[in-house]
């Protein structure tokens, strides 16, 4: 199983993590796309493939909202090729990147028609837009790289469906509740009618020998993935206590405290919720968790490793346990 990491960019800082990264062996590296609250992605990525040699990399998810289809495919093949092929894209309908500029997630027929123009200009093909213009990535034809993959990251059922319809990898957004997870992975896998498809799921993860530290870390991005759960038009698989603590966070957040700690909505999680929703406790908690969620048939978990607003020490230390605790037993 693969072990990928997700961080958020903050310029002067992103080379030196993904260098560590890296280093401790992890296999890949996503940025969060969110323009007011990181430095670009883009331009991160690009530093950190200069400055890596085999780490994956890509955008831990960008959107087809503030990036048109025409803008991200020429963005991730420029990378790719740079990178010597290193690149995944990661795509969402849109959270803190929309949300942040007054707009709303991008509608799932929508969203499924972006994703199908977009896996055309990956391939250096033309397509129709809805304005009648016809677009490609021209340069693309002439480039000797391998078509950039697309992973989508999904929650409910029409966007896990269309991910296993159109993409070549879907990074779950359930939480960590193994019945959820198997209740994914088996729609994944009917919606993919044989396609070969390859299944992900990002998890929040905080790891200290102290179980309240490691919880406390991911309380705020523990937030960030459940609200999403409210848009899911299925419940199954999820406990009662984690819908219902769903369904609370859902009519509490607020978008000022997006990924935050301190937020009241992240304050208002109890222990069990966070327990169950994420991955957290001492490395032996963890990895005995992490085996039985691998054990699911995921090929690749996404560490979602602290809040915005979290300690970066205490993070550092929560990253280091893992990486040296845990991910060896993942291997």
């Amino acid at each position: 199983m693969e072990v990928w990491i997700h961080q958020f960019s903050f310029a002067g800082k992103t080379v030196a993590a993904a260098r560590q990264i890296e280093g401790w062996g992890f296999d890949g590296m996503l940025l969060a796309d969110s323009q007011d609250l990181n430095a670009d992605i883009w331009v991160e990525l690009a530093l950190a493939a200069e400055a890596t040699s085999s780490l994956k990399l890509g955008p831990g998810v960008t959107n087809l909202v503030t990036r048109h289809p025409t803008v991200t495919a020429s963005a991730a093949s420029t990378l790719q090729i740079e990178s010597g092929g290193r690149v995944v894209l990661g795509l969402g309908r849109g959270d803190s990147a929309v949300s942040k500029i007054g707009l709303g997630s991008q509608p799932v027929a929508e969203f499924e028609e972006g994703l199908g123009q977009l896996q055309v200009l990956l391939s250096g093909e033309s397509v129709s837009l809805s304005n009648g213009t016809e677009a490609a990535i021209e340069w693309l034809a002439a480039a000797d790289a391998p078509k950039v993959p697309v992973v989508v990251a999904a929650t409910g059922p029409k966007v896990i469906a269309a991910g296993a319809k159109h993409t070549e990898m879907i990074d779950f957004t359930v939480g960590a509740e193994p019945a959820r997870l198997e209740w994914a992975i088996a729609h994944a896998r009917e919606a993919a009618g044989g396609r070969d498809l390859s299944l992900g799921a990002f998890l929040d993860i905080g790891v200290s020998e102290d179980p309240a530290t490691a919880r406390n870390l991911i309380r705020g991005s523990t937030a960030i993935l459940a609200r999403f759960g409210v848009e899911s038009t299925s419940t199954e698989g999820l406990s009662d206590q984690t819908r219902k603590g769903i369904e609370k966070l859902a009519s509490e957040y607020e978008e000022a405290g997006h990924g935050k700690s301190k937020s009241a909505a992240a304050q208002g999680l109890s222990d069990e919720f966070i327990d169950r929703f994420g991955v957290c406790g001492t490395p032996e908690q963890v990895v005995a968790k992490l085996k039985e969620l691998a054990a699911l048939g995921l090929d690749r978990i996404v560490m979602v490793p602290g809040s915005l607003d979290a300690n970066p020490e205490a993070v550092a230390e929560s990253n280091r346990l893992f990486a040296e605790e845990v991910l060896p037993q993942l291997k």
